[in-house]
């Protein structure tokens, strides 16, 4: 991924995320919200939208472990992790990378959401380094944005 080539919505986003902010596209005619941001609107098709800053908060919506096909080591190094649809507290809901902070709060977070339990989750940018061009030695590095329990950080 070479930063310097991306369109200028997607640039902004994750300069925003690199520097602990959390951008969303709010739509001038409806409210809606995009997050990860676009130009447009999604919801009611309206062409203009405006840059709003988001709190990074948010609430679990549905979560899964991943496969042993699917394992990311990268993802490992940092912690326990499954991936979880994320309601933003601003209202988006995307997926993304969880960090759980512990093997045991892993095992029973789907029966919690099952039953209806509100698990809260904060952004949790990590720093990641990607080859330019494979085989070749130059690299970039980039924040990827990732939640985590808030569980995980008050145990």
């Amino acid at each position: 991924m070479l930063l310097e080539n991306m369109e200028p919505v997607v640039q902004k986003f994750y300069d925003g995320v690199a520097e602990g902010k959390y951008l969303g596209r709010k739509c001038t005619e409806c409210g809606a919200i995009e997050f990860p941001p676009h130009l447009g609107c999604n919801t009611c098709g309206y062409h203009e939208t405006e840059w709003v800053e988001l709190s990074g908060h948010g609430t679990l919506v549905s979560f899964v472990i991943p496969g042993i096909q699917n394992d990311k080591p990268y993802l490992k190094e940092v912690g326990p992790y499954g991936y979880g649809a994320v309601e933003l507290d601003e209202g988006p809901v995307y997926t993304f990378v969880v960090f759980c902070g512990k093997k045991k709060v892993v095992k029973n977070l789907q029966e919690r959401l099952h039953a209806g339990e509100k698990i809260g989750v904060h952004a949790k940018p990590i720093q990641r380094v990607s080859v330019v061009k494979p085989g070749e030695p130059e690299t970039v590095e980039w924040s990827e944005l990732c939640f985590e329990l808030d569980e995980a950080v008050e145990a």
